[in-house]
């Protein structure tokens, strides 16, 4: 099982959030569970290819 880290927030009576190294796509739902739902949905729609173009963040080592 892999796990990937995400941002979220309560708005009213919205939970919001996006997956950390995708933070152009974001997603809601009704309550956590379906937010966790929907940024699954997300993840498995960007790992697939059928988004072109995604853009990511990594991290740079400099000396």
């Amino acid at each position: 099982m892999q796990t990937i880290k995400f941002v979220y927030w309560q708005d009213d009576n919205m939970f919001l959030g996006y997956l950390e190294e995708n933070p152009d796509y974001m997603t809601q739902g009704e309550t956590l569970d379906e937010l966790k739902e929907n940024l699954k949905d997300i993840y498995k729609e960007l790992t697939s290819g059928v988004i072109p173009s995604v853009r990511k963040v990594s991290e740079l080592e400099v000396v």
